[in-house]
């Protein structure tokens, strides 16, 4: 009877080891949020680094997280290395390109809690009036993530902190 037991564990975590495998390689988290103001009012706060602090909601999970500051004070080139508790972890961003006042893409290098590379995108776009600010992320999913997604989802995960991003950046110029 044990022996049967032992054998259906190891049968499911087979399974689940195989399918995490054939889940995509590649992770996108993607929201979208209306700002009234023009593009140009909105673009500071994101092409600056020195400005996250203000909207980012990692900077409110760990008020103690040590940050430092290299290269660009602002643009491409800019880079923001921050090491946290264990909800924002250890990383490294760098913007890697801009094209003001629309675009701004940035290089992730996490450290912890888990290695990843990826690139966030943060895309302006005039609506009327108005701003459609669109943060999005993509990059490698590794193996380890994979198998965690099968019981997470890292679309919900991510995608809640940058919803709580955007109605931050949002609540910051619209009160301006």
């Amino acid at each position: 009877m044990l022996m049967t037991i032992a054998l259906v564990v190891i049968l499911v975590i087979a399974a689940v080891l195989v399918f995490a495998a054939t889940r995509p390689s590649q992770l996108r988290v993607e929201r979208t949020i209306t700002i009234d103001a023009s593009p140009e009012a909105v673009f500071p706060l994101i092409n600056d680094f020195h400005n996250w602090s203000a909207w980012s909601p990692y900077e409110r999970r760990d008020p103690t997280m040590k940050k430092a500051y290299s290269g660009s004070y602002s643009g491409k080139g800019a880079v923001y290395a921050w090491q946290g508790n264990g909800q924002v972890g250890e990383g490294r961003m760098e913007i890697a390109d801009t094209l003001p006042p629309s675009r701004v893409t940035i290089a992730l290098h996490f450290v912890k809690p888990f290695e990843g590379h990826n690139v966030a995108t943060f895309t302006l776009a005039p609506r009327d009036r108005a701003t459609d600010v669109t943060w999005a992320m993509e990059g490698p999913l590794a193996y380890p993530v994979k198998v965690l997604g099968l019981f997470l989802s890292m679309d919900n995960m991510v995608g809640k902190d940058f919803e709580a991003g955007l109605v931050n950046l949002k609540g910051i110029i619209e009160a301006h």
